[in-house]
């Protein structure tokens, strides 16, 4: 394939720039913002089936294309759509359920982020991908990563590594390293920022990085594919949000291109109780995130049963980030707790015949109270993220190995210790 086409923007001064390498940031800014990308190609255009994921190309920020991806799969649900009573139920599915055509052998959507995410990089930069993760993400890079044969370090809390779980071995190019036990997602990217100082480490960037949006939002892409239109109400459990600002990103593409609707999604996004930071800014009217005292928000952690939905220092304040996208399309957030996952995933698994990860079956909890409380119009197209499912089926048809970590460090790190274990790795 030739390099899609496309430019970088600013949604602070609206200025266009080439991407002329791995650009985090618009040139001579400084006020916090997420850069978009400005796609040459106007209109929605899908390749064959073939392509895994890259059959949305025209639309993700790559040079090239890696092996062994998918997409997100698509389906009108009939069954929880019944018991809700809603006229028109669009589940976009990402994970590992064959009968439906989906083959992410990862069980999440955190697949779309990395293989687009990779496949923006430079074959030839000669530096160490860094990634922090709650789980998820770690388990999707180190896949696509080790297939390729991209060179990658990934920094996970130490209470997370059993998320950490593949059906082969990893290629030597895929190494680990952890946040001792009692640490969470926040201080695994502490520690991946300090590596990222050392010279031969590059930050994948998370939220700032744009392909890992437009990757994410191959969900959305997948959705319009299907239903031929936009949907009204887009609902995805959250941690970061990046999925959700990914999703209106691809909303506003859609606008432009001008033939599956002229609306905005209402973005519906829900966090598993009590670890609501998102939540609690946003009841507030506030931009900004509120306090959270660290240990408090390390006590929430370890009470919620999405680990991976434990982000403290979310991309919502930013110009673009979470906060503009709930403003622009008159969203919601909404607080889910454990026992209304677990009675959420039951359902789904009973209704639509396959079992879902916690972070999901936060968002159909969401789905089940918003149409409890009349929140949302059953007569409207509601698009359901469900961003990781059938790892049960699939570690029950698998046998697992785990990725163990090369190095475990405690709460806050000095530069100079990280610098001086990490000379032990070599890639």
């Amino acid at each position: 394939m030739t390099e899609t086409r496309y430019l970088l923007k600013s949604p602070v001064s609206g200025a266009t720039f080439e991407d002329t390498g791995w650009m985090l940031d618009t040139p001579g800014e400084s006020q916090p913002a997420l850069i978009r990308t400005i796609y040459e190609e106007k209109k929605f255009k899908v390749g064959s089936h073939d392509l895994g994921l890259y059959r949305f190309a025209n639309w993700l920020p790559i040079k090239r294309m890696l092996q062994g991806s998918s997409a997100p799969v698509s389906f009108m649900s009939e069954a929880l759509a019944d018991f809700l009573g809603l006229r028109k139920l669009v589940i976009t599915f990402s994970g590992y359920w064959p009968e439906r055509g989906a083959s992410m052998p990862t069980c999440s959507f955190k697949e779309t982020e990395a293989y687009s995410v990779c496949a923006r990089l430079d074959s030839n930069q000669g530096k160490v991908l860094v990634v922090a993760s709650a789980g998820n993400t770690a388990r999707a890079f180190a896949r696509v990563c080790s297939d390729n044969g991209i060179p990658l370090l990934l920094s996970v809390p130490e209470d997370n590594l059993d998320a950490l779980w593949f059906d082969r071995p990893l290629n030597d190019c895929v190494k680990l390293i952890a946040s001792k036990s009692g640490c969470d997602y926040f201080d695994a990217i502490h520690l991946a920022n300090l590596v990222c100082s050392i010279d031969g480490f590059i930050a994948e960037g998370g939220a700032k990085n744009v392909a890992r949006r437009d990757g994410m939002g191959t969900t959305v892409l997948s959705a319009v594919e299907f239903c031929k239109e936009i949907p009204y109400y887009y609902f995805q459990a959250v941690g970061s949000g990046t999925g959700a600002i990914a999703a209106w990103e691809a909303n506003l593409r859609f606008l432009e291109d001008g033939r599956f609707g002229n609306h905005k999604m209402k973005l519906m996004v829900s966090q598993n109780a009590p670890f609501l930071p998102i939540y609690e800014a946003w009841k507030a009217g506030s931009r900004s995130m509120l306090h959270y005292d660290d240990m408090l928000a390390r006590t929430h952690v370890e009470e919620i049963d999405a680990k991976v939905l434990s982000n403290r220092k979310p991309p919502y304040p930013p110009v673009g980030g979470l906060f503009d996208a709930l403003k622009d399309t008159g969203g919601e957030v909404i607080p889910v707790g454990n026992e209304e996952a677990r009675k959420a995933a039951e359902l789904f698994e009973k209704l639509e015949g396959i079992d879902i990860h916690p972070a999901a079956a936060v968002a159909v909890a969401s789905l089940i109270k918003s149409c409890s409380t009349e929140s949302i119009d059953r007569e409207k197209l509601v698009m359901l993220n469900i961003t990781g499912g059938g790892e049960q089926k699939f570690k029950g048809e698998k046998a697992l190995i785990y990725l163990k970590p090369s190095l475990i460090f405690g709460i806050n790190p000095d530069l100079e210790e990280v610098r001086e274990k990490l000379a032990s790795l070599t890639w």
